[in-house]
């Protein structure tokens, strides 16, 4: 087996080796790379906004919150599973913030809420980004922050 191994590896060899009397034929033209376009290589700003800027908030379901950013900008808050307390009349949002006061990607909020009797519910954020203007007019009253 191994003698079988060995002259397979030498004819291979012998194969792939050019003989010295032959020039190296020509290497074959690279392609040219595709021009690169701005949309493809270029990332959107990334949008945050000061926890300190939040005025106020509404949950029309108990997966997602509306937040008040500011005296125009409105957010929002979609969660990963239901918050049930969400949508109680007697709760308060708690909010920790991970790093600075800058809040640009869900991992930097820890979000729960809080009944008047002390019990609390985490609400695992699953996405934050900000409203176009269209999307935000097109909020119904109870649901604008």
């Amino acid at each position: 087996m191994r003698l079988a191994v060995t002259t397979t590896l030498a004819t291979f060899a012998l194969l792939t080796a050019a003989p010295s009397g032959m020039a190296d034929p020509a290497p074959a033209p690279a392609a040219a790379p595709a021009p690169a376009t701005a949309t493809a290589t270029a990332k959107p700003p990334q949008q945050c906004f000061r926890i300190s800027d939040w005025n106020g908030w509404r949950a029309p379901d108990a997966k997602t919150l509306y937040i008040r950013v500011g005296l125009r900008d409105i957010w929002k808050i979609g969660l990963a599973h239901e918050c049930g307390m969400l949508r109680s009349p007697s709760t308060h949002l708690v909010t920790r913030v991970r790093g600075t006061d800058q809040i640009c990607a869900p991992i930097d909020l820890d979000l729960s809420v809080q009944d008047s009797g002390g019990f609390t519910e985490g609400c695992f954020i699953d996405s934050i980004r900000p409203l176009t203007p269209a999307e935000a007019a097109a909020l119904d009253a109870k649901n604008r922050p």
